[in-house]
């Protein structure tokens, strides 16, 4: 079983400073490199950041966890999404070429993405029920309202077949 994961934060710049604290940690985190933030400014324009940008290994079934959660918050924020006609500064669904043809229907996704207000950040993860654990039982302590749900094994292999096919 897999699950989302998110901490939303008051204030556009809050996940990436609780990020940074996470990073410096010893020792480091499994679920580290796999962590994207999505923040919204004042105006409420969305932008993506993710710790695996970087990261050019091959698309598909060997998708890393860090690429799938970009691809889902891709479906959330970018065209036709619940953060539709806000995503700015890239969004990654166009980046990950993942588009309409994955379709979520998940009401707490839905809460995820109307948690998101305006000065707000959040910082996400999806994984394997074990990680998603320890990634709480970190990130919880930090305040903020946490947003979570469980996905099942024929989501994230749509995510992986659109990542594939388009990668």
């Amino acid at each position: 079983m897999y699950g989302f994961e998110a901490i939303v934060f008051n204030g556009k710049r809050t996940a990436r400073k609780a990020l940074d604290t996470l990073e410096d940690h010893t020792p480091t985190y499994a679920w580290i490199g796999n962590v994207a933030i999505l923040s919204r400014n004042t105006l409420g324009f969305v932008s993506i950041y993710s710790t695996w940008a970087q990261d050019d290994r091959n698309v598909g079934a060997g998708a890393s966890w860090g690429m799938i959660t970009g691809a889902l918050l891709g479906l959330i924020a970018g065209p036709g999404g619940a953060l539709a006609g806000a995503a700015t500064g890239g969004s990654l669904g166009a980046l990950m070429g993942i588009g309409s043809e994955v379709l979520l229907d998940d009401p707490r996704l839905d809460a995820f993405a109307q948690a998101l207000e305006k000065d707000t950040s959040a910082l996400i993860l999806v994984g394997e029920k074990p990680t998603i654990a320890d990634f709480g039982a970190v990130v919880e302590p930090l305040g903020g309202k946490i947003v979570r749900t469980d996905l099942n094994e024929k989501d994230i292999d749509a995510i992986r077949k659109a990542l594939k096919v388009k990668g």
